[in-house]
């Protein structure tokens, strides 16, 4: 039970994480996935590596801390949480040994002075309630996605039945389940998890679906990463006929109901959930404005596509940039976003509902230049596609 006694601690201890909740986060995943091998595979080695995994965790922690007297005031984030461990197939048996070591961490880098047997009690008092808060919301997420029809817990086989080259970077997997039943309907802006054991090594990731839901089958598009072990697999590797382990469609980043007109303002690998998204919008008759930056036309994914759907679609107007032309490229623009091409691109009603994904620099630059065109923050969303953390303009 959280007392009153340990929410004051709690808060005590924010200005230490504001200076050091880095240091500490980085210490925790030392020990956790030095001494827990069951655990490691639910955390990509990649954003380890690249410090992203420990920012996001450290924000996490001290947004929670902040706000340990009001938890709703922590808004989407926990959402966004307990998606991304159910797309992970996080369970219940994971939270004591994550608590653990974030108590030894805390211990450990603070050091006894510090983190007091007052200090880690109140801290154990905390996670407890937050793991609790977690595992229910999970567990309904794991509940509701079985009882859908087609819908299954944990994983399932499904075969790769296409392969298809989008553009020089990026391919898109048609999968279809092994056992010949129903696929449940997601919704647009969702991705799925998928399971591969490569050399005898378990990794996990997350992909976006990038098609609409039909109830045959589920697509996802990869962008090849320089150094990416699974991306380069399923490019390389991975066939027609093979199967591959997933795991239920998952994830909180999706439009909302809304009559106001819609802008998806994508950049490079972003386009892949903007493409599901749009299928929707359309079929609600709203006014939409797709724009894609990308560097060339060689790495311009679904172009064919998207071009088909504007001549189909008189509510729809599409603009490309591109910002390392070749000869030849057919773009609306050259360069990088800007608020004076966003101001020339978006509809002149700037009441409108704008989506935006791609690398975390082109997000904060068109979060920064949508809030100078005058559009509601409230009416402006985003999803990181590694770990979640802080988007500064």
């Amino acid at each position: 039970m959280l007392s009153d006694q340990h929410r004051a601690i709690i808060k005590a201890t924010v200005p230490l994480l504001e200076t050091g909740g880095e240091a500490l986060t980085k210490h925790f995943y030392k020990i956790m996935l030095g001494e827990y091998p069951q655990v490691r595979v639910l955390f990509n080695q990649a954003h380890q590596a690249s410090g992203d995994q420990p920012r996001a965790l450290a924000n996490s922690v001290l947004m929670y801390a902040r706000h340990i007297d009001r938890l709703e005031a922590l808004g989407p984030l926990v959402g966004q949480i307990v998606h991304k461990h159910v797309s992970l197939q996080i369970l219940p048996e994971h939270y004591p040994i994550v608590g653990a070591c974030l108590l030894r961490a805390i211990r450990e880098v603070l050091g006894e002075e510090i983190a007091t047997d007052e200090v880690i009690a109140a801290w154990a008092a905390a996670y407890g309630q937050l793991a609790d808060i977690l595992i229910g919301a999970e567990e309904a997420v794991y509940a509701a996605n079985e009882a859908k029809e087609g819908g299954w817990r944990g994983s399932r086989q499904f075969r790769v039945a296409r392969k298809e080259a989008e553009s020089e970077e990026i391919t898109s997997f048609y999968l279809q389940p092994v056992d010949g039943g129903a696929v449940p309907d997601f919704v647009p802006g969702q991705y799925l998890g998928l399971r591969f054991v490569i050399d005898g090594e378990e990794t996990r990731r997350n992909y976006s679906l990038s098609a609409a839901p039909n109830g045959r089958e589920l697509r996802i598009s990869v962008k090849r990463e320089e150094g990416g072990v699974i991306s380069n697999f399923l490019h390389d590797q991975v066939q027609v006929g093979d199967e591959l382990e997933v795991f239920p469609p998952a994830g909180d980043f999706v439009l909302q109901d809304s009559d106001k007109p819609l802008a998806l303002i994508t950049a490079g690998v972003g386009i892949t959930p903007a493409v599901a998204m749009l299928e929707q919008a359309l079929e609600s008759g709203r006014e939409v404005r797709f724009i894609h930056f990308a560097r060339h036309g060689g790495v311009h994914a679904f172009r064919e596509w998207l071009d088909a759907k504007s001549a189909q679609h008189p509510q729809l107007t599409r603009f490309y940039c591109y910002s390392e032309p070749r000869e030849g490229d057919a773009a609306d623009a050259e360069g990088f976003s800007s608020t004076v091409l966003l101001a020339d691109w978006l509809p002149e009603q700037r009441d409108l509902d704008a989506y935006f994904l791609g690398p975390k620099p082109f997000m904060a630059q068109v979060k920064k230049q949508l809030a100078e065109l005058g559009i509601p923050e409230a009416q402006c969303r985003y999803e990181f596609f590694g770990p979640a953390a802080a988007l500064e303009a």
